[in-house]
């Protein structure tokens, strides 16, 4: 019997058959999988997770696809890092890094793929696409790659040239918009219903979006099968913000964890914060936003889909939804890589600095075990962190005095001007309300 019965509409509760839909035929309400609870507990155990090879797979029971995939890239399975540098900085008794950037395509984007494009090929597609702030586009070129189907990829043109050229790299088909993300959103719903591709966010959204319990699910078994205080995570729709509340429940539902209250901390650019303010607000509604204006390019989506969740996550669990500033998100990525070794994205910086934020407010408290969610490389934004002098030497200008003949007398007069500054805390900012859609 399929585990897999049929989806649900997250509004009214309608009961709607297993296809590549993504939105409730009654209400227009978000769908979400049904599973058959009972053939789940038949098989899942500790102890057959263990048993199974690495990589999100080993959680079957628990996604929307019926067996592995004949054919995918390794996703999953990252490192849960100790932090315990940056949590003393921070004042938190204990710090666990995440570390999704390192998944094939460098970020966890791979995760909602994988699942999206096992579904993809079940129900006999041959073209698979998305609409991207970056991270996605590669994740999809790849899993396009690996399973022989066509990709096209439809991105804003003010995208990080880094993520263009993984993407193009990969053999995608690039659809530059001269648009937001939340328009190209709408392109891509009705290219989807004209010309009936698999776009993983939009048709096959559902599934997609399952893909991000798997975070959950090795967060609790990295520490020993239980959850911890506190979660810190990037928004940007919403979507792996509540999918890793949903799968901690999953795990307590089935036994594999104790029930415990898990504290839920949200991050957003300070100039696309749609759901800050609308947590700011005391509403469970985003604030749309028209034109956001921020360095974390992949948390630009100015009507996030799953933003009312989110708040209501964040409310619910005593956590905090924190508008950041881009400053601040440069400085946490510095600091994170100076402490931890882990060069992070734009997202993960802006993650780093809402913890610390949070924790300047007393949301996250001194005793407290924390996960923070790094989603992304670094590699994908090097520009956030480009510093002048050094940028020089890859355009070929040599006015800034950097090269050094090769002998230690210029070595040495080198080092003693070498006055690189310290690696500062990042500042906490209040949430900041962005401009509404009038």
């Amino acid at each position: 019997m399929p585990r897999v019965t049929g989806l649900r509409c997250r509004a009214c509760a309608a009961p709607v058959p297993t296809g590549p839909s993504y939105v409730c035929p009654r209400c227009f309400g978000p769908l979400e999988v049904v599973y058959d609870e009972a053939a789940i507990a038949e098989t899942l155990s500790r102890e057959a997770i263990e048993a199974r090879g690495s990589g999100i797979w080993r959680y079957l029971e628990l996604l929307p696809v019926e067996t592995p995939p004949a054919r995918s890239l390794p996703v999953g399975s990252t490192p849960l890092q100790d932090g315990s540098r940056l949590a003393d900085r921070l004042g938190v008794g204990r710090l666990w890094l995440k570390n999704d950037s390192l998944n094939p395509t460098l970020s966890f984007k791979d995760r909602v793929v994988a699942v999206a494009a096992a579904r993809a090929v079940e129900f006999g597609f041959d073209t698979l696409a998305c609409a991207s702030t970056g991270n996605l586009a590669g994740a999809v070129a790849a899993a396009a790659a690996v399973l022989g189907l066509r990709s096209y990829v439809f991105v804003p043109a003010d995208i990080e040239p880094a993520k263009i050229r993984q993407a193009v790299a990969f053999g995608a088909h690039l659809v530059p918009v001269d648009g937001t993300y939340d328009e190209i959103n709408r392109l891509s719903i009705e290219v989807a219903d004209e010309l009936g591709w698999a776009f993983v966010n939009v048709n096959l959204r559902p599934y997609y979006s399952e893909g991000s319990k798997t975070l959950a699910y090795e967060v609790a078994e990295g520490l020993g099968w239980r959850l911890p205080d506190v979660v810190v995570a990037p928004v940007a729709s919403g979507s792996l913000f509540t999918k890793v509340a949903k799968g901690f429940a999953e795990l307590v539902h089935y036994g594999l964890v104790e029930a415990r209250d898990v504290r839920f901390v949200g991050a957003q650019p300070a100039g696309c914060a749609p759901v800050a303010a609308g947590f700011a607000s005391a509403d469970d509604r985003p604030i749309p936003v028209r034109d956001p204006v921020t360095i974390v390019r992949s948390l630009a989506i100015g009507s996030p889909a799953d933003g009312s969740f989110a708040i209501r996550l964040a409310r619910q669990s005593g956590g905090s939804i924190e508008a950041v500033s881009d400053e601040a998100t440069v400085r946490a990525i510095r600091w994170t890589a100076g402490e931890e070794g882990i060069f992070t994205e734009t997202a993960g910086g802006c993650t780093v600095a809402a913890l610390a934020q949070a924790r300047a407010k007393g949301v996250i408290r001194a005793g407290d075990e924390v996960v923070a969610l790094l989603t992304g490389n670094g590699l994908k934004t090097p520009e956030a962190v480009a510093e002048p002098a050094v940028e020089a030497l890859f355009t070929g200008d040599r006015t800034h005095g950097q090269l050094v003949a090769p002998n230690f007398g210029a070595f040495e007069q080198w080092l003693g001007r070498d006055q690189r500054p310290a690696v500062a805390v990042p500042s906490v900012t209040p949430p900041t309300a962005p401009q509404p859609i009038a």
